[in-house]
């Protein structure tokens, strides 16, 4: 079983230097690529130079996240594909029981890694902890970490165990399944649209796993900082994308309680004062209409799966009421 792990990399030169070599070091089964998202800084000079070794893919233009990886995996023939952020640190032997989990159960399709902080290696990290799990309205949330409560890996989740989504920090997936699903929405340019990927794939009987015995460290934020009010609106936009796209049920009605949500959230912000990231809501409210006939169309053409998709009805009621701050609580 042949695997490519692929980073991503758009004017990074300063994180390829730093975590890079852990990656080379540590997967001796793979063939290690960086995917250039046609940076501007002197990246591809520096990996031609300190990594001959390395395969480089060079995209033509910065399509984020999602058209960078989709430009990046069309020229790859191995048979799994490991999408790694540019500021991960992997450990040793990371791959081997990802491999074995994939050889071991021919319909899981998607795997992600315990993903722990990179600046605080006794905790899990905000972007993918132990797996990613969704309410019904299509707020995401991790197993390890609950809105801005990170739990200490203590072993609690040691277990190899199905999860909702896998994060996009460190993604493991099956190249025929990637290109089953036509590979990332590149509508979505960053953020949401590994949730999106696995929604699709759940929705046509895929499974996503959790594989806790490999390990790798995540820096987290350096591209695109949580408190910048361009995630919070990338985060809103392609969550109520994806919501549109890919949940069962009556989507309208789904639709007017999760917007009544959002603006439960714009006045959390307000009552801090955070009035760009308000912006960013509304901004994200007025693109998702200006979409939403295209999204509804898309709707059509996908599969719904009529089980159930979400962990817990509103993670907002269950975390904010009824103060349960630990996926264990759920």
């Amino acid at each position: 079983m042949r695997i490519a792990v692929v980073i991503l990399n758009w004017n990074g030169k300063t994180l390829l230097e730093a975590f890079l070599p852990s990656v080379i070091a540590n997967s001796p089964e793979a063939t290690v690529y960086v995917a250039d998202n046609a940076s501007t800084d002197d990246s591809v000079s520096f990996l031609k130079a300190e990594f001959p070794h390395v395969k480089i893919i060079q995209n033509t233009t910065n399509g984020g996240y999602a058209k960078g990886y989709n430009d990046a995996l069309k020229h790859l023939e191995e048979d799994i594909f490991c999408l790694v952020n540019s500021d991960i640190e992997v450990t040793k032997n990371w791959l081997t029981p990802v491999i074995e989990t994939f050889k071991a159960e021919e319909n899981t399709a998607v795997i992600q890694p315990k993903i722990l902080d990179f600046k605080k290696k006794t905790h899990f990290e905000y972007a993918g902890a132990a797996g990613g799990f969704i309410d019904k309205y299509g707020y995401p949330f991790c197993k390890g970490r609950l809105f801005n409560t990170v739990e200490e890996d203590e072993g609690q989740y040691n277990t190899i165990t199905e999860i909702f989504w896998a994060s996009g920090a460190c993604f493991f997936i099956r190249k025929d399944t990637f290109n089953t699903l036509n590979g990332f929405d590149e509508t979505f340019f960053a953020h949401m649209e590994e949730v999106d990927l696995c929604w699709r794939a759940f929705n046509l009987g895929y499974i996503s796993k959790y594989v806790s015995s490999a390990v790798v460290y995540h820096v987290g934020g350096a591209t695109l900082n949580a408190s910048n009010p361009k995630k919070t609106y990338l985060n809103f936009r392609n969550s109520l994308a994806t919501l549109t796209k890919n949940a069962n049920g009556n989507i309208f009605f789904l639709l007017f309680a999760r917007l009544s949500l959002d603006g439960l959230a714009a006045f959390k912000f307000l009552i801090r004062l955070q009035f760009s990231h308000i912006f960013a809501i509304f901004n994200a409210h007025f693109s998702f209409y200006a979409r939403l006939p295209k999204l509804l169309k898309q709707r059509k053409e996908l599969t719904q799966n009529n089980t159930e998709y979400y962990k817990t009805k509103s993670i907002l009621w269950s975390y904010f009421a009824s103060n349960k701050k630990h996926f264990t609580d759920l």
